[in-house]
């Protein structure tokens, strides 16, 4: 299909319907894009979203134009997948309102080094190289995007096919990064497959082969390794906690006791099931619960933990004071008082057999959520970004800890302790298991977003990083969704949203080092060398215009 070109000859009213049926493409592919993302079950629609986009982006021949219909794209993309970050709940914080508006007006606008990419090489290249080569670019962006400050690497397209649990099997070699290739390339093909078609009344079935390899091989590769896997012969019983207690209230440090109780409460059930290790949620006492001040809630669960036996891997705020500037770290931060301290949101490790607690502090913070981009080279922005819950400012945390529940030879756990939004990091939660960890915990709080696709599509990332690692993830989330997913990408057992509930299930534990594992940045480095070399080729390409231009 091809659109006619505009010329100032073409009378308005058909210069109108162009413009139309050009807007109506970029939106249908933004909506299959949006549709192809959980919770809706249809992961194949993402193999054929861009289809329409690409006749807009072979059609254009401008880069103010390109970029005009690939924010239309994205936006519909962005607005269908994450209408809930504003929260919308009767609850909501009015800066989170605010930052869920401005999310999906300025996220597309990140999207745009995807176009601007392709553009330069098709001036250096030829259209038919560059969108052969548009893959990388889209490769290159996700994974650009997951590094910096402003990171949040949520709409990866490799995130569309957790559903397609026998597809997402070829993830153990080449990861989220790698199924976004495939997702795309797949695109191109069918999309050359039906380009000419309008015209000649034909298809053509090398690009439609091509397509189908790029389907077949993944389904084929899944179907063998699911029916070849070696399910480990050690299981561990995990009791997972969810409280279901209103994250815009359990903020009050007065509310803290209650709080605990359900907490033991649930936690007791659990163990009396077998558990032997409880994992409680993100933050699941609103009180720095180490500082000192909460002795009695420390000796409750220390007398829980040790008359059942069990290991409880929980988050909790975390705070650490220092007496001088001397011996503070860098990102120590000041009360008005004159204090010196840095807070972290943590996970603690209790154990039954040592009063030492293992600590983790939260590496990958929520933008604005939880730490203020840029605010260390711009302190004046933590003045007045913040939400009213008083959960922005976090410091962040310095090292990966792998978790040691160590009993004896028998029981000899290394756990990888992930705070909610770090497992939509691929390479970060690979850190852990390439640091030793056989077991991948999550603990979560979403309930900030209510009954919403967030939570959903939070649950079935954590599928990916199971298959990638081929490790069982264990997901506690304060009111929902709470799960066990097993080496395969599986849910074995899951939760309501809202509920306050807990399961008792077991795990897999496997010390299988997958070749993503080794090698989880194979595929977005490959993509960024072949982007660098497009923009190093295009710089060659203008001087020798310039050149020639000179000469003649």
């Amino acid at each position: 299909m091809k659109f006619p070109n505009r010329s100032k000859l073409i009378p308005a009213p058909e210069q109108k319907l162009i413009y139309n049926k050009e807007l109506l493409f970029g939106i249908i592919s933004g909506i299959l894009l949006g549709l192809s993302f959980p919770p809706i079950p249809l992961p194949f629609l993402s193999f054929i979203a861009l289809i329409p986009y690409f006749f807009l982006l072979e059609k254009k021949e401008t880069l103010a134009s390109i970029n005009r219909y690939t924010y239309i794209t994205l936006f519909f993309f962005n607005l269908i997948t994450l209408y809930w970050v504003g929260s919308w709940t009767k609850d909501a914080d009015t800066f989170l309102k605010i930052s869920g508006i401005a999310l999906l007006i300025f996220n597309p606008l990140f999207y745009l080094i995807v176009p601007t990419l392709y553009y330069i090489s098709r001036k250096a290249f030829g259209k038919k190289t560059a969108l052969y080569l548009f893959p990388f670019y889209w490769v290159t962006f996700e994974y650009l995007y997951s590094l910096t400050d402003l990171r949040f690497p949520w709409l990866t397209l490799g995130n569309s096919l957790p559903y397609f649990t026998k597809f997402i099997q070829v993830a153990d070699i080449i990861g989220v990064y790698g199924l976004s290739l495939i997702i795309l390339f797949i695109n191109v093909f069918l999309y050359l497959t039906v380009k000419d078609f309008k015209l000649t009344k034909k298809i053509k079935f090398v690009p439609l082969l091509v397509a189908v390899s790029f389907l077949l091989i993944p389904l084929i590769y899944g179907l063998i390794r699911i029916n070849t896997l070696n399910n480990p012969v050690k299981k561990v019983k995990v009791g997972l906690i969810q409280p279901n207690i209103n994250p815009w209230d359990k903020w009050q440090a007065e509310n803290s006791d209650g709080q605990l109780n359900i907490l033991l409460n649930l936690s007791e059930k659990a163990a009396d099931e077998g558990a032997k290790i409880i994992v409680w949620p993100e933050s699941a006492l609103p009180v720095y619960l180490l500082s000192g001040n909460n002795n009695s809630a420390v000796e409750r669960i220390y007398k829980f933990v040790l008359s059942k036996k069990v290991f409880l891997l929980t988050g909790m705020p975390d705070i650490n004071r220092y007496l001088n500037k001397n011996e503070a770290p860098k990102d120590v931060k000041e009360t008005k008082s004159g204090i010196l301290y840095t807070s972290y949101n943590s996970i603690l490790l209790f154990s039954p057999y040592t009063y030492n607690i293992q600590k983790y502090g939260k590496i990958k913070l929520v933008p604005f959520g939880e730490h203020v981009p840029f605010v260390e080279e711009l302190p004046f922005l933590g003045d007045f970004i913040k939400w009213q819950v008083g959960i922005s400012s976090w410091n962040v945390g310095k090292e990966q800890v792998v978790f040691d529940l160590n009993e004896n030879k028998e029981f000899n756990i290394k756990a990888a302790g992930v705070i909610c939004i770090e497992s939509i990091y691929p390479d970060f939660v690979a850190g852990f298991v390439k640091k030793g960890a056989d077991i991948i915990a999550v603990v979560t709080n979403d309930s900030w977003y209510g009954y919403s696709s967030g939570p959903f599509q939070h649950e079935e990332i954590a599928v990916l990083r199971a298959v990638e690692n081929r490790r069982s993830v264990v997901r506690a989330a304060n009111g929902g969704i709470s799960c066990i997913i097993d080496p395969s990408g599986n849910i074995l057992s899951s939760t309501k949203l809202f509920t306050r509930n807990y399961i008792v299930g077991e795990a897999l534990i496997s010390n299988e080092i997958t070749f993503y594992t080794k090698h989880h940045l194979i595929f977005p480095l490959l993509a960024s060398f072949i982007s660098i070399i497009t923009i190093l080729f295009f710089i060659y390409y203008k001087i020798l215009n310039k050149l020639k231009k000179k000469h003649e």
